[in-house]
């Protein structure tokens, strides 16, 4: 099945890169966690979708996973984090936030909610032989 285009503003190209270069120490923790399990997906960092970039997508699942840092509790944030979620709704996609503590003090959990998430979307393994292994980048 060919994957979902979905469109982007080019201009943020440059700016996920210094992004993925100036990664938070919990955005850093979860993607270790992440490239290292794999999930059997492929997953992306500071992916570049509409208007926005997200800090980890993966284009089979149809998830995006955001690690919120403190400047997320302000009321207007909020707000914004609201808009940016339905309009990633309108092409299928389940956004999944967790805090930057939630990820520093108890990644175990974090894990455990994104391997429930794989799991519940991951169709059986068909007859003609399972999927293929992960691959990061």
């Amino acid at each position: 099945m060919p994957r979902k285009i979905i469109p982007y503003n080019p201009n943020l190209k440059d700016l996920a890169r210094k992004l993925r270069n100036d990664s938070t120490l919990g955005e850093v923790l979860l993607w270790n966690e992440i490239k290292g399990r794999g999930f059997g997906y492929d997953f992306h960092r500071q992916k570049p979708l509409l208007n926005y970039i997200v800090d980890f997508y993966c284009s089979e699942l149809n998830l995006v996973i955001e690690v919120d840092g403190h400047y997320h509790n302000h009321e207007e944030k909020v707000e914004v984090d609201i808009l940016r979620d339905q309009e990633l709704a309108k092409y299928d996609l389940t956004v999944i936030r967790f805090t930057e503590q939630e990820v520093r003090k108890d990644i175990a959990n974090v894990l455990r909610t994104i391997e429930s998430y794989v799991a519940e979307h991951t169709p059986p393994p068909s007859q003609e032989g399972n999927r293929t292994g992960p691959a990061l980048c």
